[in-house]
């Protein structure tokens, strides 16, 4: 199957500037992206974007394409005094890569064979929009109305350019085709090609009293508001598209998409990975020793967990069901309670006292010019910990 012409591919006019095709390329690279697009050919259609992005976005191989068509981009292009080591002993078709002998003849001679219609309805441009959100508000989800501004059909002229009353014409230079023929240059001596029309720029039509309005775009900036229903679950930085929220298409072609990427603030409690949420448990020296029934604060309320007695530090508690929505799947996740274990940094000497009986009666030797008795004890109760999980 011939390739297509790559100006085509990208939706961009043969005198299109280099903006012009980066510009084309994200949008469409973006729209056809295999991990967005799950739709069959998107993939083949984003690599055949890739193809032509590769070569029109590089000065010395566009300048090339322009003049050889696909031959151009095959490896053995120039070899041997001719393209791609002559013409071959398979016939007409073989030796050029991609569409053959017959790009190079249309190429050259200005076949047309592939140039799109300039009246042809096209896709409005895509657009992106910052949802900012709260740490709970990617938890569970909301609706929200956003705002913003895009291009839309301009109501004056209804989107063709032309004053009311007056109606855009056949150019008179291209005669419709949005191109013309040009000659060239080139190692085989002069030969046609085409290009893009420079009167009416591609679209086959003259505006002779241009609308009002939008100037003879055809288009309006207007602000314009849709309802974004917020999954329960999402993670920063992932997107939702809107279809048909980007800007107008032109000829009548349907408004390009809008893509909402989320950013979620961070919590002062909590951390998260995914649906699993992770919570740090200061408790007292004394809750670890003795055990103890504490309030937790979870994403969906508050509960109380039973820490047992001889917690040590760093011993984490499962909390089912308590995390954050499954985006892709069912269910909820879990919150993990990590316990840490706080040394106090000043006693009292009532509770020094306190600490000294506590060591006695544990057998842990500590005299009376230690200072760090709260560190003594607690290392002598840890090891006690260990020795009983063993």
């Amino acid at each position: 199957m011939a390739k297509r012409d790559y100006y085509e591919v990208l939706g961009v006019a043969k005198d299109a500037t280099d903006a012009d095709i980066k510009k084309a390329y994200r949008k469409l690279s973006k729209q056809f992206h295999p991990d967005i697009n799950q739709e069959a050919g998107a993939e083949d259609k984003f690599k055949e974007i890739a193809e032509a992005y590769e070569v029109l976005s590089d000065a010395d191989k566009r300048a090339a394409y322009d003049q050889y068509g696909h031959a151009s981009t095959d490896p053995n292009f120039g070899a041997g005094g001719g393209f791609g080591g002559g013409f071959g002993g398979s016939g007409f078709g073989g030796g050029f890569g991609g569409g053959g002998f017959e790009d190079i003849f249309e190429s050259f001679f200005g076949g047309g064979g592939r140039q799109s219609n300039p009246n042809a309805p096209r896709q409005g441009e895509d657009l992106q929009y910052t949802m900012n959100l709260k740490f709970e508000e990617a938890i569970f989800g909301k609706e929200s109305t956003i705002k913003y501004n895009r291009e839309d059909e301009c109501g004056t002229c209804h989107g063709n350019g032309a004053k009311p009353g007056t109606e855009p014409v056949t150019c008179s230079k291209c005669h419709g085709a949005g191109s013309i023929n040009v000659e060239r240059n080139t190692p085989l001596g002069r030969v046609m090609t085409r290009q893009t029309c420079d009167v009416c720029h591609g679209s086959g039509k003259e505006i002779k009293e241009k609308c009002p309005t939008c100037h003879g775009s055809g288009h309006v900036k207007e602000a314009h508001s849709v309802k974004v229903t917020v999954p329960a679950g999402v993670e920063d930085g992932q997107q939702m598209r809107l279809q048909g929220q980007g800007e107008a298409g032109i000829n009548g072609g349907p408004h390009g998409d809008l893509y909402v990427v989320f950013r979620v603030e961070e919590s002062d409690l909590f951390d998260r990975d995914g649906s699993e949420i992770f919570y740090d448990l200061p408790i007292s020296f004394v809750q670890a020793a003795l055990g103890d029934e504490i309030e937790v604060p979870t994403v969906h309320g508050k509960i109380k967990l039973k820490v047992p007695a001889g917690t040590q530090t760093g011993t984490n508690f499962r909390l089912k069901g308590k995390g954050a929505p499954k985006l892709r799947g069912t269910g909820t996740g879990d919150q993990h309670v990590k316990v840490q274990v706080i040394t106090p940094k000043n006693l009292s000497e009532q509770q020094v006292q306190a600490m000294r009986e506590f060591a006695k009666a544990s057998g842990i030797e500590v005299s009376e010019q230690e200072t760090n008795i709260f560190d003594k004890v607690k290392d002598a109760f840890k090891s006690e910990g260990k020795k009983k999980r063993k």
